[in-house]
């Protein structure tokens, strides 16, 4: 196969797999007692080239998530859709928040109140506002990063004071080898969870979970937004 060629083949993988996505996510929706347009297909670029997400841009994404800051800056003057919507999805240092802080409309993986706090005194240096996902340690692995399921309703409340902030819902990754009934009952807690906080909290409506292997399941169980990165471009290559 011609360079050409497996060029031309992946642009048409893309394309297949953009259309199946979007029918899964309508149905898993539809199952779920909701409009398919309140699910929100998130194209999460790692190791994707700019060539790529161009394309899956041209298909009708309009959100895509980046996990490191570095990887993100490197791609913005490639893309051919300069206000496509931007994310950070991946662990954010403190000090890299001034990086990002005009370049993304969200940050979804805010994982500390020092953290909140860095982006609190970015945004008022800059003068604006960005919107966060409290990042929850749904399956308490010492791995990663997140606020204790038991500890997020009181985080909420102190960063919910902080200026330049707006706290918009949750995120969480379940533990990757959770098997259908575990994982359903972790994304269960993160939906229980939703609902309790976002009661009397208009600015509350996001709730991101699912990824490629899972975004259905999530979906079925009141994710609003999904994060699909390889079924949707295919294998990382790096």
């Amino acid at each position: 196969m011609t360079e050409k060629s497996s060029f031309d083949a992946r642009l048409l993988c893309i394309t297949e797999n953009y259309k199946e996505i979007t029918e899964n996510i309508a149905s898993a929706a539809v199952r779920s007692g909701r409009d398919p347009s309140a699910v929100r297909f998130m194209a999460v670029t790692k190791t994707v080239e700019p060539v790529y997400i161009n394309h899956a841009l041209s298909l009708g994404i309009g959100l895509i998530g980046e996990n490191k800051v570095q990887e993100l800056l490197s791609k913005l003057e490639y893309l051919e859709k300069k206000d496509v919507e931007k994310h950070i999805i991946g662990h954010l240092q403190s000090n890299k928040v001034r990086k990002i802080i005009r370049e993304v409309s969200m940050v979804q993986s805010l994982d500390s109140v020092s953290l909140a706090r860095e982006i609190s005194r970015q945004a008022g240096l800059n003068g604006l506002n960005m919107d966060v996902l409290l990042e929850v340690n749904i399956g308490e692995e010492a791995s990663k990063t997140g606020f204790l399921y038991e500890e997020t309703s009181s985080a909420a409340a102190e960063i919910a004071e902080l200026s330049g902030v707006t706290v918009r819902g949750l995120m969480a990754v379940p533990p990757l080898d959770a098997e259908e009934e575990a994982l359903r009952g972790y994304f269960r807690r993160m939906r229980t969870l939703f609902e309790t906080l976002k009661s009397g909290n208009p600015a509350f409506d996001t709730l991101s979970l699912g990824m490629s292997g899972d975004y259905i399941t999530a979906i079925e169980e009141g994710a609003t937004l999904v994060r699909i990165g390889s079924a949707l471009f295919g294998a990382r290559r790096y």
